[in-house]
């Protein structure tokens, strides 16, 4: 049986001095001690994020709003080729009543000034006919690309939902520029954003090893950080939904309940009502927040037997996923009492994980970074299951959140580049640029490597191509090393 530690406040504070409770009995005293009670609470498990490069775009307004707690700005500076978009009514927020669309290749240039990991979220709300007559809905079809990075191909906004889709990576970035740019994918179609959020992150966001997971067994997996990541699913186990009003880095998390695979008799939901001990060089809050790490899933000791819990997730087949796995021990009266196995797509990814062994502490969180591929049918599951090492009076496995992240390949590629297809003319600029772009970059590496061994690299500077709009649309090359240098295709 589980044992519950209350933390009883000291008895030399002015809450709990027995020579002030008369004069604490006062109704306007007790709402000042609660207020300053509540004050100091949050102060102490809550520390604002302040982001070096903090990019948040309202697109097609005039206006800045706010959402989210958060200050979005007009893109007064928008490639001109674009047309504003306003949607007076069926919007769920001000943020999606306007839009920028393009017809023809168009970029956003930011300034870079934090080089590392960076959340990219790009917000779309259906474009409505009854709003511009003009334009076909069914025609929104396009690519998105950052600076070294193919984000999405063959993008559709489904028509008629109701709820804002909002597509997020984590892209490196180096100081300097990155250009956000949408390309429709071929004359008829047209693209468009409701709003762009370009946001340093912290740096102990993505590690660079992880452990890949393979029917073969487990190995590192070095290089994580250099890949792109698309977010596909963010689960809170065993709690309900976050949103992110309260989440350091402004994330959803939803309810596992559509996931969790397993009997409804095999686990019971776990709340922690006391701090979550993070500490230095541990997980922080920007890796997850409180609201995931005070709530679990934990196996039903009562229940006949002991089984896995599963959960399952629908992805694309034929890439990799990242998998991290959040763990809080929030379930046991001591340290190393706790242990469990972890599997990813069936297989042993973890055996008899210890969380206290890696905090030293209770209540003090922990992630597992797991790389795995999908099976054919385009799923990818998690399980935490009993482990030998448990004692026969503490049998227990524990989940309190979940991750999964598509990656991209090495060359920066998250979309499908085999649907970029020929268009009129021979290839899309689209794709003439990407290529392009890799080639150039190719080559510059080989004659600056020719170079260095010649002893004549001292003062040479090397250049990566970026796409951009031109006055007359057309998709431009434009030095990053020499600003103004420009070259057509």
């Amino acid at each position: 049986m589980r044992t519950c530690h209350k933390h009883n406040p000291p008895t030399n504070t002015p809450f709990t001095n027995p020579n002030q409770n008369k004069e604490l009995s006062h109704p306007i005293l007790q709402t000042m001690k609660t207020h300053l009670l509540l004050l100091l609470f949050f102060s102490s498990s809550i520390s604002a994020f302040h982001p070096l490069d903090n990019h948040l775009i309202n697109c097609g307004s005039t206006t800045q709003i706010r959402h989210d707690n958060r200050l979005f700005l007009p893109d007064s500076d928008a490639p001109r080729s674009s047309i504003k978009y306003f949607n007076p009514s069926s919007a769920p927020s001000d943020l999606y009543r306007t839009a920028r669309i393009f017809t023809r290749p168009s970029s956003y240039e930011l300034d870079i000034t934090a080089t590392g990991t960076h959340l990219v979220r790009l917000h779309f709300y259906p474009i409505s006919s009854s709003s511009s007559p003009s334009l076909n809905p069914s025609a929104a079809k396009f690519h998105v690309s950052a600076t070294g990075y193919l984000l999405l191909t063959d993008f559709v906004v489904p028509i008629g939902v109701e709820t804002p889709i909002v597509k997020e990576f984590l892209i490196k970035l180096e100081k300097g520029r990155v250009l956000i740019t949408f390309t429709p994918v071929c004359g008829r179609s047209f693209a468009f954003v409701n709003a762009i959020e370009v946001v340093s992150a912290p740096g102990d966001l993505i590690a660079d090893v992880a452990k890949s997971v393979t029917p073969l067994g487990v190995s590192d997996f070095r290089g994580l950080s250099s890949r792109a990541l698309e977010l596909v699913h963010r689960v809170n186990v065993g709690g309900p939904k976050v949103t992110p009003f309260n989440d350091t880095l402004w994330r959803t998390w939803v309810p596992d309940l559509g996931f969790f695979k397993s009997a409804a008799s095999a686990s019971k939901p776990v709340y922690f009502g006391g701090r979550i001990q993070y500490r230095e060089g541990g997980a922080s809050r920007e890796v997850a927040p409180d609201s995931v790490y005070n709530t679990a899933r934990e196996l039903n000791r009562e229940a006949e037997g002991f089984k896995n819990l599963t959960w399952v997730f629908a992805v694309k087949p034929g890439h990799q996923y990242l998998a991290r796995m959040h763990f809080c021990d929030i379930v046991t009266p001591a340290l190393n009492q706790l242990f469990f196995n972890v599997y990813v797509n069936g297989y042993s990814a973890y055996e008899d994980l210890d969380i206290s062994e890696a905090t030293y502490m209770l209540a003090s969180p922990y992630y597992v970074d797991f790389v795995a591929s999908s099976d054919k049918a385009g799923t990818l599951s998690v399980s935490v299951g009993p482990s030998k090492r448990s004692s026969p009076s503490f049998v227990n496995a524990i989940l309190n959140g979940v991750e999964i992240m598509r990656m991209s390949d090495t060359m920066g590629c998250l979309g499908d580049p085999s649907v970029v297809r020929p268009s009129e003319g021979g290839y899309s600029i689209f794709m003439r640029a990407v290529m392009g772009g890799i080639a150039f970059a190719t080559l510059v590496v080989i004659v600056y490597v020719f170079a260095l061994r010649r002893g004549f690299a001292r003062d040479y500077i090397p250049w990566t191509p970026l796409p951009t709009e031109s006055s007359d649309g057309k998709a431009w090359l434009k030095s990053s090393a020499m600003p103004g240098k420009m070259g057509s295709f």
